[in-house]
């Protein structure tokens, strides 16, 4: 077909679809709304049915609920009946409870008021009984005023007057009964205290003297230390202030001097250049010089082992000085560093076992000689000096006290002081700790015997205790108990004016009356 010809056919055929499309379109609309309508009826229908169901089911429903709810509401009533049946019954208990405890009541009422009004009776008798028995008591005392001559007043003062007197007579004996025992308890416990500081504390005793040897290779050392027209001789004394003493001992040479500081310092230096083997002036004061700053540095060596040992702490660098410069002091022989060492041991064992100030005790007893420390050059007993050095080093007053106590220079008020005190006379007394020539030993205790001799009425005495106790006996017959009182302070004047000593010397008149008779 040629293409002329398709043309008028395509157009046939694109009216041909119109005209079926426009026909076919209002077809489909019918039927369309013919199907929706009977669907819509259908959809009806069911939305009527299930509304109707619905409306079934809840009217069940309803029903049920109304039933539970009688059912519930029934229960609840009868709960509700029981529980007021109960708290009816309770009700109706504690009711008849009440009522008993009101007629029990009622009944103690009446109970207290029987015993009220029967005490009000008693009470009412017994002011009767009272007031009778006043006017008897006051019959008797009118009668007894009328016997004995006294009014009331004037024999209560009698009797008070004599029973004053009777109980300040009891008094006086049961203070004399006390101060007896407590006496007696005090010395047993001091005693005990004292034994036991003293066996606790063990020291040993080398007794100091004022000289010193010094041991030489060969005598013929001695003429090198005289040196050439005694110049090496004169310049060691000088430098040293010490006495050499060459007399024919064999390889020897004493040193003699009183201040052992010194007298050390000599031995020193001379034991050096004696090794040294160069003795001539010069090399004299260079090995003097060495040998003093050795022995000051020694001094404060001992000063402070002695406060170690004490442990004794705080102490002032000068006291502790002073302590190691006591190593080269004595004391009738006995080394005053030690005999320090040992008094403040002693008395710091007494303060443990009193329950006293241990370290106070032993800080007082280390320094309470330390006036001994200084020469002849500060004025003054030692105990001022000890004194003065505490107080410008600043220590505490209940030391300075117990330092001026300790020769009852002062009276002793503290514990510590009294401490003190005893623990230096224990130290002193002890045997071999001071020595004393033995001449001189003996004419003390002659010179003490023949004071105590001197007066009348002594039949006997007795130097006992090495001179630290003498006991007298007295003619009962010349001398009577009160003049034996008197007797004995004359004796202690005579004897603290005549006689030098060391410590203090005690004593003890005996006067005795015997009377014997035999039975036949």
């Amino acid at each position: 077909m040629s293409p002329i010809g398709i043309v008028p056919y395509a157009i046939s055929l694109i009216v041909a679809l119109l005209v079926g499309a426009v026909i076919a379109f209002p077809l489909g609309v019918v039927y369309r709304k013919h199907s929706a309508e009977a669907t819509l009826g259908s959809a009806e229908e069911e939305a009527k049915r299930l509304i109707s169901d619905a409306i079934k089911a809840s009217e069940s429903k309803k029903k049920e609920a109304i039933v539970e709810a009688k059912d519930e509401i029934y229960k609840l009533k009868q709960d509700n009946e029981k529980e007021m049946k109960e708290r009816r019954s309770e009700v109706t208990r504690l009711e008849r409870r009440i009522q008993q405890k009101e007629e029990t009541v009622d009944k103690k009422l009446d109970n207290l008021e029987r015993k009220e009004e029967t005490l009000q009776l008693k009470l009412k008798e017994a002011d009767e009984k009272l007031s009778e028995a006043d006017q008897i008591k006051s019959h008797q005392f009118e009668m007894l005023e009328k016997i004995s001559g006294f009014t009331t007043e004037q024999a209560k003062n009698y009797l008070l007057s004599n029973l004053e007197g009777e109980l300040i007579h009891e008094k006086a004996l049961k203070i004399n009964q006390y101060e007896a025992q407590l006496k007696d308890e005090a010395e047993q416990k001091a005693r005990e205290i004292i034994a036991a500081a003293v066996g606790r504390c063990a020291a040993d005793y080398v007794a100091e003297i004022t000289v010193s040897v010094v041991p030489l290779p060969s005598d013929e050392m001695k003429g090198r230390i005289i040196g050439r027209e005694g110049r090496n001789i004169r310049t060691l004394e000088t430098l040293t202030g010490v006495d050499l003493i060459i007399d024919d001992t064999p390889e020897a040479i004493t040193l003699s001097s009183h201040d052992a500081v010194k007298r050390e310092i000599a031995r020193v230096s001379l034991e050096r250049l004696i090794q040294d083997g160069r003795i001539h002036p010069a090399r004299i004061e260079e090995t003097v010089e060495k040998a003093r700053r050795e022995i000051e540095n020694k001094i404060k060596q001992d000063g402070e082992r002695a406060v170690m040992e004490c442990g004794v702490h705080s102490m002032h660098p000068e006291l502790i000085r002073l302590l190691g410069r006591m190593r080269y002091r004595s004391s009738y022989g006995q080394n005053v560093l030690q005999h320090s060492i040992e008094v403040a041991q002693l008395a710091g064992m007494m303060a443990a076992e009193l329950g006293a100030d241990v370290s106070q005790a032993r800080r007082a007893g280390l320094i309470h000689d330390i006036g001994k420390s200084m020469t002849h050059e500060i004025e003054g007993s030692h105990v001022q000096i000890g004194v003065d050095l505490a107080r410008k080093y600043k220590e505490s007053p209940e030391i300075i006290h117990a330092i001026e106590a300790h020769h009852n220079d002062v009276e002793p008020k503290t514990i510590v002081a009294c401490l003190v005190q005893a623990a230096d006379a224990i130290s002193a007394a002890r045997p071999g700790a001071r020595r004393e020539n033995l001449e001189n030993y003996i004419k003390r205790l002659e010179k003490l015997e023949e004071i105590a001799n001197s007066f009348e009425g002594v039949e006997k005495c007795f130097a006992i205790q090495a001179g630290r106790e003498i006991r007298i006996m007295l003619r009962p017959e010349m001398v009577s108990d009160d003049q034996m009182v008197i007797l004995a302070r004359e004796i202690v004047k005579k004897i603290e004016s005549e006689l030098d000593y060391p410590g203090q010397i005690k004593v003890h008149c005996v006067r005795e009356n015997r009377a014997i008779e035999y039975a036949k």
